[in-house]
C-alpha cells in the first residue's frame, strides 16, 4: 500500500497496469466521504491493458490529513501524485467532487490532460432545496445520522440495502472536520464562467436520478463546453457503484476510440 507524503497528508494509492500498454495512464479521482475503492470496477478492467492510478484523497479512505477548504488544494495533491510518479499526461476521471477537482487541474495544467471524463459532477456548486435543508441540520444531528441520510439519497431508489448500508459504513469513517470543511471547498466552487476554455475531448456521464447534483445542472454546464459527450444512465449519484458494467464500457468506448 504505497503512500506519498503530501503538506501534511499520506495520501494512499495504487498505481497499477503495464506502463507500455495502450494510451497515457487513467487517473481516477473519487468523490466528497468516498474513497478510491469506488472505482475497483474500473482499474480491474483497464489494468489489464493500460496504466491506471487512483488514490484516497486526504482525510478520506486510508489516506490522513485535514479538511481543505479550496478545491484548488486538493488538485495540487493529485498534481504532486503524478509528478512523483512521473506521469506527464493523463486521462483524468473525476465523480462528483472529484470531477471538480479533475476540471481544476485541467484549467490550470491543461498540457498535463489529454482527456477529461466527468461523471455525476457539475462545475457550478447549486444545492437543491432538499440538499440545503440537509446540510443545514447537519450541526443539529448526529454525525452518523447525517452521514447516513446523506448517502442514502445518494443512490437510486431499489438499490440493494445491504450495498447500501456498506457505503454509509465507509463514509462515516471520514472525519467530520475533513467532511464538513470540503463541504465549504464545493459550495465556494464555480468554474462555470472558465470552461469553455477546456479544449480537450470530454465526456460528461450522469445518472438520471442524481438527486445529489441533478441532471440539468449538469447539462447547463455541457452546453458551455466546446466539445462535450453526454451519456445519460438510468442510475443515482453513485454511479461508479450503482451501474459499474455501464460506466466502465463508456469510459472504454471514450478513452480507446479507435475501438468505437
Amino acid at each position: 500500500m504505497p503512500q506519498l507524503e503530501v503538506d501534511g497528508a499520506a495520501l494512499t494509492y495504487d498505481d497499477e497496469g503495464p506502463r507500455d500498454g495502450d494510451g497515457v495512464p487513467l487517473v481516477f479521482i473519487h468523490g466528497w466521504t468516498a474513497n478510491r475503492h469506488r472505482w475497483d470496477h474500473q482499474m480491474t478492467h483497464f489494468a489489464e491493458k493500460r496504466r491506471v492510478i487512483r488514490l484516497d484523497l486526504r482525510g478520506h479512505g486510508e489516506s490522513s490529513g485535514a479538511g481543505v477548504r479550496t478545491v484548488a488544494e486538493l488538485a495540487a495533491d493529485v498534481l504532486a501524485l503524478l509528478d512523483h510518479l512521473k506521469v506527464e499526461r493523463a486521462v483524468l476521471v473525476g465523480h462528483s467532487m472529484g470531477g471538480m477537482i479533475a476540471q481544476t487541474i485541467t484549467l490550470d495544467h491543461p498540457e498535463r490532460v489529454e482527456r477529461l471524463v466527468l461523471v455525476d459532477s457539475i462545475a457550478r456548486m447549486t444545492y437543491s432545496r432538499g440538499r440545503g435543508l440537509l446540510m443545514a441540520a447537519s450541526t443539529l444531528v448526529p454525525y452518523k445520522l447525517f452521514v447516513a441520510t446523506n448517502i442514502q439519497r445518494a443512490f437510486a431508489p431499489g438499490h440493494p440495502r445491504d450495498e447500501v448500508r456498506a457505503y454509509i459504513k465507509s463514509s462515516a469513517d471520514t472525519p467530520r472536520e475533513v467532511v464538513m470543511t470540503l463541504y465549504g471547498a464545493m459550495r465556494a466552487f464555480d468554474v462555470l464562467d472558465r470552461v469553455g476554455e477546456i479544449r480537450v475531448p470530454t465526456l460528461m456521464i450522469h445518472g438520471y436520478h442524481d438527486i445529489q447534483l441533478p441532471l440539468q445542472q449538469m447539462l447547463r454546464m455541457a452546453k458551455a463546453y466546446p466539445d462535450a459527450e453526454v451519456r445519460i444512465i438510468d442510475a443515482g449519484h453513485e454511479l461508479p457503484v450503482e451501474k459499474p458494467t455501464e460506466l466502465t464500457k463508456a469510459l472504454d468506448r471514450f478513452v480507446t476510440p479507435t475501438q468505437a
